[in-house]
Order: C-alpha cells, then structure tokens, then sequence
C-alpha cells in the first residue's frame, strides 16, 4: 500500500511539472526569479520530447509499483484521469515532436509577453 501511495505522489509530481513547464512563464510576470528555474525545465522537457527519451519519473513510478507488487491500477482518481495524462496511450514519435514545439511556442507567447510588459513599464 506505501507503494501504491508513492508511486501516485509520482505521477502527481509528474503532472506538477508537466503544468509547471506548460504555465510556469506567468509565474515570471510576477516574480521575475522564477524564469531561472522555469527554463531549465523547458530546456529538459523539450529535450526529452525531442530525443524521444523517457523521463526518470516513469521508471521511478514502475519500480515503485513493483515494489508494491502493484501490476495493474486501480479504479480512482490518480488512475482515471492523472495518467492518461502524464501517460498518453497513443504516444507516437510525431506526437512527441508536435508536444515538444507545442510547449516552445507556448512559452514564446507567455515570455513575449512578459518582454512586452517588461518594456512597457
């Protein structure tokens, strides 16, 4: 059961970064700070896309669900609704791509405007 219950803080902490990476840009309108940590995880998540690798939180939730002796997931939230989308099921190497230039163009917007702004004052 401790396993079951750390492998989904995992796929939580998955889902964490992936919104961090997708929005974490307008945590920069507010707390300029933040943009030394938002694009390093850009960096890492587009890489990862872009190479096609798997990040280390997939592996670290397996080996937690073995542990565990966990083979299939339950009915629940966590299972339902926050894998799918950490986990897609039809994730293609295109798709991969498209996700990749999908979170560099939508953090161009976000710091295009924080540019904006910045210039505006």
């Amino acid at each position: 059961m401790v396993y079951q219950v750390m492998a989904d803080g995992v796929v939580v902490l998955h889902l964490a970064f992936i919104v961090f990476v997708l929005l974490g840009g307008l945590l920069v309108l507010r707390w300029r700070w933040w943009v030394w940590v938002h694009l390093p995880a850009v960096g890492w998540a587009v890489m990862i896309e872009l190479a096609g690798w798997i990040c280390p939180l997939t592996p670290l939730e397996n080996w937690l669900l073995e542990r565990g002796n966990e083979v299939t997931y339950h009915s629940g939230f966590i299972e339902q609704y926050i894998l799918p989308l950490v986990y897609p099921a039809l994730l293609t190497r295109q798709l991969q791509i498209g996700l990749a230039l999908g979170l560099v163009g939508i953090n161009l917007l976000i710091y295009g405007w924080v540019i904006y702004r910045s210039v505006k004052k």
